[in-house]
């Protein structure tokens, strides 16, 4: 079964803790897994340059997930492949002063994929109806209005040539504790700890049930939601670098025609 199938949200989908541990693309060895992901890259690296040579298509894959879940170590092992030219990594932070001054997706929208370019959202608009929602800084009424912009929103950019694939990241709580207690015991990953993450941790639940409700809300084919254990690393990466490669592929993108009056030019 085709990964973009096999990870596919539907209507019946939930999020469970247990499943964050499924490894369906796993063949049982980590060192063999880790190399078909860097096969899976290089084959995303020779399609990426089919894309930016034709200018036509535009690639979006956003990537959510609670903290700790591995966007960041997606983005390195997924795309490592990839012609830096080509791609465009946005990490979407708290909101600026003048960000905050606009709608809320006047700074996402900026930032998505131009004609030939991959661009990969490490985070993104989603937050907007996540940590907004789970902190009570919008009613409930409010965010229905953004599941229903938002969906407005993917739909424009799918009609102006953009090809959208959306990951949510599905880790354990408990293996969340468990890559929260490695950055603390591990002086050399301190830097990547931070306090907000135990304050973000109480919400859990909270967290589960909105992702659920964000997917369902904004899922469509044009812009489909892939749910993906992420409990295991190299599991997650050969989830992802397969629904990419696998939509990337779907494309069917070739070359430019060659022109014509390069034909015997012979330079001296």
């Amino acid at each position: 079964m085709k990964a973009i199938k096999q990870f596919r949200v539907t209507k019946q989908t939930r999020i469970k803790d247990q499943d964050a541990e499924q490894k369906p693309l796993s063949g049982g060895d980590k060192t063999k897994d880790k190399e078909q992901v860097a096969e899976l890259a290089a084959q995303i690296g020779v399609q990426q340059e089919i894309l930016y040579a034709g200018q036509q298509h535009k690639l979006l894959v956003v990537l959510q997930g609670i903290d700790t879940s591995g966007k960041d170590g997606t983005v390195n092992g997924v795309f490592s492949g990839v012609n830096p030219q080509g791609i465009r990594i946005v990490s979407f932070k708290a909101p600026s002063s003048i960000e905050l001054a606009h709608d809320y997706l006047w700074r996402v929208h900026q930032q998505v994929p131009q004609k030939g370019e991959i661009a990969v959202f490490n985070r993104s608009h989603y937050e907007d109806v996540l940590v907004t929602r789970v902190h009570d800084w919008i009613d409930d009424s409010e965010c229905q209005r953004r599941y229903a912009q938002i969906c407005d929103f993917e739909r424009m950019l799918a009609e102006t040539g953009t090809t959208i694939i959306k990951c949510l990241l599905h880790i354990s709580k408990d293996e969340q504790r468990s890559r929260l207690q490695e950055r603390i015991d591990d002086p050399s990953k301190h830097w990547k700890f931070d306090m907000q993450d135990l304050e973000e941790r109480k919400y859990w639940d909270a967290y589960q049930q909105l992702f659920g409700q964000a997917m369902q809300a904004t899922d469509a084919d044009h812009a489909p939601w892939y749910l993906i254990p992420a409990n295991s690393k190299t599991h997650r990466n050969l989830a992802i670098a397969s629904i990419v490669l696998e939509t990337l592929n779907d494309l069917k993108l070739a070359l430019p025609e060659p022109k014509p009056e390069l034909s015997g030019l012979v330079i001296k």
